[in-house]
């Protein structure tokens, strides 16, 4: 990440990357319902990256999870942190407009700390623990108002589409 100087000769660093949904969109191939970002608060490039759900009452996946007691399913937590790598590694990698794809190969070590209920604010923390030329591994943790509700290890690798 680059730096500049301020008069008194400090280093300040670069202001983070932030991304609104058009960005969103631009970075990864999802689109509703399982569109899980809709917003980067801050990207540090080849470090980490600092998204947001807002969980709403509407999810398509509330109708049957459960009725009466609406509660997100772990796997799509862990699915929305996958896509905020997604879009790390894309910046990272330079891969913007290659047409190239950030696939799951694992999950390790999930744990779901607490439910998330309609009407908050998902916060989605991702960070890079290795990452080569394809294969990338994170960790990821997803929280409410600084209550962890979900913890994760994943690898994904970047590969070309499937041809159609």
């Amino acid at each position: 990440m680059s730096e500049t100087t301020d008069p008194a000769g400090a280093a300040e660093p670069a202001p983070a990357v932030t991304y609104d949904i058009r960005q969103i969109l631009n970075a990864l191939p999802h689109r509703y319902p399982l569109l899980l970002v809709d917003r980067v608060k801050s990207l540090e490039i080849g470090e980490r990256i600092h998204a947001v759900k807002a969980v709403s009452f509407n999810e398509q996946f509330f109708q049957g999870h459960f009725p009466g007691r609406p509660i997100m399913p772990g796997v799509l937590q862990i699915e929305a942190l996958a896509q905020a790598a997604a879009i790390l590694a894309i910046e990272t990698l330079e891969l913007a407009g290659s047409g190239k794809l950030v696939y799951f190969m694992a999950i390790e070590e999930a744990k779901f700390r607490a439910p998330v209920e309609p009407g908050v604010l998902l916060d989605l923390e991702v960070g890079f623990v290795q990452k080569r030329a394809r294969v990338c591994k994170f960790w990821g943790k997803a929280s409410i108002e600084g209550k962890v509700t979900c913890e994760v290890q994943f690898t994904a690798m970047v590969a070309d589409p499937p041809e159609s």
